[in-house]
């Protein structure tokens, strides 16, 4: 049971928080007054309500989030398994790792942005494409952390599996590998997540249907605090996956101190 500091700070904590989003829409409202940016391209933050409901009548956020959601769960899947697989093997088996380093070292630096014009040659405007791209970022991420993860397990830990007879690649990978890199693979799990959201809007600004498809439409006719109502849709399905993995990763990793 949290004792009495611990609930004040807990408090303290969240006034603070609300103070500085307070602070925010007061510096925006001013900048939004006194035209710190061109004119009418900073909306009225109040007005942001008014412009949420107006999408939400328009029978435009719902059938917008549910087009992003699907490509964004397909690129978050594909990109998931691909990154954790080619990194295991990468970190696990030696020569998997001469075969195809040198490729990793050559692809890593192109941005998924850029693979948005071979995207839409092969798949079209489609949810295929976009899933496309955003499995290419969330790949690296997943790729990294898991190799990372599975290099730093202690190599006693694979000689006393030795000692014991679990010294093949699928007996040492389950009861070794896997659990000594847990944490590393599910903090890229958890980074993807997020990578996925940052590539999946630049995709759909090229015409693919979601919220950034409705995001540029808002723009090109001047309607700023409908592109807010979108970006702050995207906040709260974030928050809300970020929460619900957080939550499996604690109760995955629940034997950690």
């Amino acid at each position: 049971m949290p004792d009495r500091h611990t609930s004040t700070a807990g408090l303290r904590r969240i006034l603070l928080g609300l103070a500085g989003v307070a602070a925010f829409i007061v510096v925006w409202k001013l900048a939004y007054l006194y035209n710190w940016a061109p004119r009418g391209t900073i909306p009225d933050p109040f007005a942001v309500p008014g412009a949420l409901l107006s999408e939400w009548r328009g029978g435009r956020l719902l059938p917008a989030i549910g087009s992003s959601l699907v490509h964004y769960v397909w690129g978050l899947g594909v990109g998931t398994v691909l990154g954790f697989t080619v990194g295991l093997l990468a970190a696990s088996a030696r020569w998997f790792d001469d075969v195809h380093y040198m490729l990793a070292r050559i692809l890593r630096p192109i941005p998924p942005l850029a693979w948005v014009i071979f995207a839409i040659a092969w798949f079209q405007v489609s949810h295929a494409g976009a899933a496309f791209v955003i499995s290419i970022g969330v790949f690296w991420v997943n790729y990294f952390a898991t190799a990372s993860g599975v290099r730093d397990v202690d190599p006693r830990y694979y000689e006393l599996a030795r000692a014991f007879g679990h010294g093949g690649f699928v007996r040492r990978v389950t009861s070794i590998t896997l659990p000594g890199a847990a944490p590393s693979i599910l903090s890229g799990m958890r980074t993807g997540v997020g990578q996925a959201w940052m590539t999946l809007i630049a995709a759909e600004l090229l015409g693919v249907p979601g919220m950034g498809q409705e995001m540029n439409s808002a723009a090109g006719v001047g309607a700023y605090d409908a592109v807010v109502v979108y970006m702050l849709a995207i906040s709260v399905i974030y928050t809300l996956s970020d929460a619900l993995f957080g939550l499996v990763e604690n109760a995955v990793l629940r034997w950690r101190p």
